[in-house]
């Protein structure tokens, strides 16, 4: 590939975030081709690299559309000013060459959400300029000249922008998550006994783990419902300024001592390791990371129909697929999973359908597919 400028958008620039880490793999990929790199950020957070040209937009804000408005604008002036040969953005904004469309498509999260609130709210929600701002932003971006392609984390998500936009399938590319499947790996009997003691899970208990941030979106709520109907254990690894809320559930439903808060962990590796299945009943997610991990470390997944992971999961075979809102089906799945997934079947798919997914495969699709735009 001959010699390109590559110039990558994102409004915040967090190292451990899902969109950064899918831009690092890529990043890694492209270590050996002859590329220059710019990142446009509102607020750089890593390392200093200096091999790459930070580029700060950070326009004043009034509030969440000016924020957004403010930075479109702003971080499109520099990629005109500097001509790059590619432009991939990360963020809804009319112009670039490639957007990657990691949170899915605006409206359909609202449909999603509006499920659980009453009438009137889920009216206010669609109506309100913030959410309004963010779906003709998204319109534009999808309907102008300059959009050559989109990379979608889940065939979910590719559906939903052929759908919605009318973008023909040739322009949508789904290029899956990479996971490090040497580093995530299922415990052995011993390490598994010593985090169970770790963390106060009774050795023989049936163990299932929430992982995520934004406890409404990810679906506490419906996970706490479900495993009150079972003897099951959940551990919730996040945080979220309502904890108190599903703390108060879980004590009116009678499972507080089996649903424990773990909060935000720098390093979930330990808490996979010591249950037995991931429950995920997210409201809407193109495809949370967690799954991966979860299913490289051999747990069986519980996740929703609205969660492009449920691409990766047979239902009975290595977890299980509900409404992200149908608590009778979750009970039911959290009890057909083995009781100890350690050596089970089940754990041996899940981890037997991640194995292909590498950073050097995902390395690979992406490379080709800025070759194909530079040609």
């Amino acid at each position: 590939m001959k010699h390109f400028r590559l110039a990558l958008v994102r409004q915040k620039y967090r190292p451990d975030g899902g969109a950064e880490r899918f831009v690092s793999r890529a990043l890694e990929a492209l270590e050996d081709q002859d590329l220059d790199l710019s990142v446009i950020t509102r607020e750089w957070q890593g390392d200093k690299n200096p091999d790459w040209h930070i580029h700060i937009c950070n326009p004043v804000k009034w509030g969440r559309v000016s924020r957004e408005r403010g930075f479109a604008e702003s971080a499109r002036r520099v990629w005109q000013q500097e001509k790059f040969d590619i432009v991939q953005s990360h963020e809804r904004i009319a112009g670039c060459d490639i957007y990657r469309a990691g949170d899915g498509v605006h409206r359909r999260w609202l449909l999603q959400r509006s499920r659980i609130m009453p009438k009137w709210r889920s009216r206010l929600l669609m109506a309100d300029r913030f959410h309004r701002y963010v779906m003709r932003a998204e319109r534009e971006m999808y309907a102008a000249s300059e959009l050559k392609a989109v990379i979608c984390n889940a065939q979910m998500i590719k559906d939903e922008i052929m759908a919605d936009f009318g973008l023909p399938d040739d322009k949508i590319t789904v290029i899956y998550n990479a996971i490090d499947n040497k580093k995530f790996l299922p415990a052995t009997e011993q390490l598994r006994h010593q985090l169970r003691q770790r963390f106060e899970i009774p050795q023989n208990a049936h163990c299932l783990i929430f992982v995520g941030s934004g406890f409404e979106r990810k679906g506490l709520e419906a996970a706490i419902r479900a495993t009150a109907l079972t003897d099951s254990f959940l551990l919730v690894v996040g945080q979220d300024k309502d904890e108190k809320h599903y703390r108060a559930l879980a004590n009116t439903l009678g499972c507080n001592k089996r649903v424990r808060f773990a909060g935000v962990q720098k390093q979930t590796l330990p808490f996979y390791q010591a249950a037995d299945a991931l429950l995920l009943p997210t409201l809407y997610d193109p495809f949370p990371n967690v799954i991966l991990e979860a299913m490289s470390c051999g747990l069986p997944v519980i996740t929703s129909n609205t969660c492009g992971g449920s691409e990766f999961i047979t239902s009975g075979s290595n977890g299980f697929v509900c409404d992200a809102l149908n608590i009778h089906d979750l009970a039911e799945s959290i009890r057909a999973l083995p009781d100890e997934s350690l050596g089970s079947t089940m754990s041996k798919l899940a981890r037997a359908r991640i194995i292909e997914e590498t950073p050097a495969r995902l390395s690979g699709q992406l490379i080709n597919l800025y070759k194909r735009i530079l040609e």
